[in-house]
């Protein structure tokens, strides 16, 4: 048996005979058996956590990483079983008021805690089978929290715990603190992600949980090496790593934040460009301009032609706009109308169609949802494709070309011009299509509804309503500031040249920030390299 020492440590703490040669590779550490040639390898790498944001916490897995990353270079490696009791899948049964039992689900534990009293119940008719004790460990088998770990301390004396959680219950003699630091560390979280992937819905079983490879420590030096490690005053290797890796963490947080404070600005700013545009402030007013109020003579006129020649039903009246309901003053060769007055006669405000499918097609028609209409641009990374037979069902949402898409649903307020390349396509329930009688306007009417006039009105429209949703109802009686043709141009003019301006801005200090990012990655990659 060789000796090694724990750095900081005057303690001996044995080693297994088997040793290991780290080959470190881009982000990967393989670890090589000399002994018996065979080839193992494990990922470990800096994983961002959606549901991990507080920089405190994000240290503690850096600092557990860094720590175990060291007892991987020197100890046999085996996995979580073998510091394992059981495991045990929750309880199935409904949230109650009043029961037998307290019933702690995922959504319980916050923040690494769970409030006890805040905790539902329910009557379990397997208790010896699910009853917690103090020191089980409890993880998030599926969602968004997948692999959250959480230690149970001070239970009630009836708490169960439900379907979603995995309870793993340790041997009698594990330090407890080695395998919550284990389970929070990116070694952890690395073979965690690895084991998700490829899934449509994240989740982990007890089974694989089981087979996490972890390093092989006696339980004298589980407690030897956690003594050492954590012991502010001693100066050793490993504790300047991880003052260094600290040091550079919080200089990369600050920058991001920075960053991230600019990204707002230029948002900020994109926004003011608009509101000025609205009002009718961001270029001069011709005299010599036709006034808007001719404009919308003629697309009330072109209408009624149509009704008179029986190609268009006679449409419901819309009503006339209160002074109480005019937000801001606007030129006087300006005017306000509704949506619904500007509407193309024929192709009345829709949806789209009623339901795409779980599933994806891989052949089809493709079709926009919600997620794919971003702000003032169409997205196809995740286009969807739907059956030709359920598209032709909805024909009058194919798009044609010089229209507007805008998300009634989800994203509420993201929207889009169709240009030729989307030409075919359909669209889902969660957007409404808007086609202008008068094709001039298209740029000028898509830059309302994406400025904040229109979204501080729908906003306004959907206050105290539980679904947020916008109906064709609220869209037709939607005010549009409408100014004369040419000024609609040279507005649209001036924003495309000074929103351009906004991108380029924004496109900077987005590789500022992959940058920012690389380089931390580069650094936690040095801080868990071996020695």
């Amino acid at each position: 048996m060789d000796q090694i020492n724990f750095i900081g440590s005057s303690e001996k703490i044995n080693a297994c005979e088997k040793k290991y040669h780290f080959c470190y590779t881009g982000s990967i550490y393989k670890l090589r058996n000399e002994k018996n040639g065979g080839d193992m390898s494990l990922a470990t790498t800096f994983v961002p956590l959606s549901f991990m944001t507080s920089k405190d916490e994000i240290l503690h897995q850096i600092k557990n990483s860094i720590l175990f990353s060291y007892l991987f270079e020197n100890f046999e490696e085996t996995t979580l079983s073998y510091y394992l009791e059981s495991t045990q899948y929750g309880y199935t049964a409904s949230a109650l008021e009043t029961g037998n039992h307290r019933f702690v689900r995922i959504t319980d534990i916050k923040n690494g805690t769970v409030d006890w009293s805040s905790v539902p119940f329910c009557n379990c008719d397997s208790e010896a089978k699910y009853l917690l004790d103090d020191g089980d460990i409890l993880i998030a088998r599926t969602g968004g929290t997948t692999g959250k770990s959480f230690i149970v301390q001070t239970a009630p004396k009836n708490a169960v715990f439900a379907t979603y959680l995995i309870r793993l219950r340790l041997k009698k003699k594990v330090n407890q603190e080695f395998i919550s630091r284990f389970l929070n560390s990116y070694t952890f979280w690395s073979q965690i992600i690895e084991m998700k992937s490829g899934s449509a819905m994240p989740n982990v079983n007890a089974e694989k949980l089981k087979t996490l490879v972890i390093p092989k420590v006696s339980y004298e030096n589980q407690d030897a090496i956690l003594k050492s490690f954590f012991e502010k005053e001693k100066k050793n290797e490993l504790s300047g790593k991880i003052k260094k890796t600290e040091l550079f963490f919080n200089t990369s947080n600050e920058n991001n934040e920075e960053l991230s404070k600019q990204l707002d600005l230029v948002k900020q700013l994109r926004q003011a460009f608009l509101r000025e545009a609205m009002q009718g402030k961001l270029v001069p007013q011709d005299p010599n301009d036709e006034p808007a109020s001719e404009l919308l003579k003629k697309i009330k006129a072109e209408k009624e032609k149509l009704i008179k020649e029986g190609k268009l039903k006679k449409q419901k009246p819309i009503p006339p706009i209160t002074t109480k309901e005019i937000p801001f003053e606007i030129p006087k060769n300006w005017v306000w109308c509704r949506l619904g007055e500007i509407t193309d006669a024929e192709s009345p405000l829709t949806y789209g169609i009623v339901k795409m499918g779980d599933e994806p097609q891989s052949d089809g028609i493709p079709a926009l949802r919600c997620s794919d209409v971003r702000y003032r641009k169409i997205d196809l990374t995740g286009v969807r494709r739907v059956k030709e037979s359920i598209s032709n069902q909805y024909s009058r949402t194919i798009l044609q070309g010089n229209e507007i898409v805008l998300n009634v649903r989800g994203t509420l307020g993201g929207c889009a011009l169709v240009t030729k390349e989307f030409i075919g396509f359909n669209i889902a329930r969660e957007i409404s299509l808007i086609v202008l009688q008068e094709k001039k306007l298209n740029d000028y009417v898509f830059n309302v509804l994406s400025s904040p006039f229109f979204t501080d009105e729908v906003n306004k429209n959907l206050r105290g309503i539980a679904y947020k949703g916008l109906n064709l109802n609220l869209l037709n009686n939607f005010l549009v500031p409408v100014p004369p043709i040419l000024e609609q141009l040279r507005i649209v003019t001036k924003l495309n040249e000074l929103l351009h301006y906004c991108d380029i801005i924004e496109s900077n200090i987005n590789d500022n920030q992959t940058q920012n990012m690389q380089l931390l990655q580069q650094i936690l990659r040095e801080a868990l390299e071996p020695r």
